[in-house]
């Protein structure tokens, strides 16, 4: 068991150094990196808390988790990496997250951000709030986002914008798998349906 605990330790310890040696934009937009996934992938096999959406665990999975690494970047930042160089070197992703909130009902709620700085435009969050339907193995869940939202932080140093919330329809609503595949104190890491995997950190 101690062995175990060891390697696991050293693999988050090698895995987070790893992930801090590079830069931002290398963490988040799509790019090949078999080190750092291999990495992962040991990391999943000595999991510490088992069926991780488990009312059990809930204290462990809710709050604010940055998001640090994606193996084949995400929406906001592939949408990014198809625009030409010179207009991509002008905006700025300052952070994406996620905020996990758990109902009275046990329900898992979430809300995706980002947050933009655009030339001229200055800083905007970019929201999706959405829920997690938890499978009967309790590390698989299917995900639905319910409304967009966007707003200006500090548009010309101007903060009392309105938000812009639009809702999805429910007939409009895609499900996708999403696994979490590891979960401890401050470091948690899911797969997509297609095999994207992302490492979030605990946000304090």
């Amino acid at each position: 068991m101690s062995g175990d605990i060891t390697k696991r330790l050293s693999t988050k310890r090698e895995l987070l150094q790893r992930i801090e040696a590079l830069e931002f934009k290398q963490r988040l937009f799509p790019a090949l990196s078999g080190q750092i996934d291999a990495l992962v992938q040991s990391l999943e096999d000595v999991n510490p808390t088992d069926n991780p959406l488990s009312p059990n665990h809930h204290n462990l999975l809710s709050g604010s988790w940055d998001l640090i690494y994606a193996s084949r970047g995400t929406v906001v930042t592939r949408s990014f990496a198809s625009i030409p160089d010179f207009i991509e070197r002008e905006i700025k992703i300052n952070r994406i997250w996620q905020t996990l909130v758990i109902s009275e009902n046990e329900n898992i709620s979430t809300i995706n951000s980002a947050e933009i700085a655009l030339p001229l435009l200055g800083t905007w969050q970019i929201e999706a709030e959405g829920y997690w339907k938890s499978e009967s193995d309790a590390k698989t869940a299917k995900v639905s986002f319910s409304a967009f939202s966007t707003r200006a932080i500090n548009p010309f140093n101007i903060s009392w914008t309105p938000e812009l919330k639009i809702p999805v329809l429910e007939f409009l609503r895609n499900e996708a798998l999403w696994i979490t595949s590891y979960l401890d104190d401050d470091l948690r890491i899911g797969r997509g349906a297609t095999g994207n995997l992302f490492v979030f950190s605990r946000n304090v």
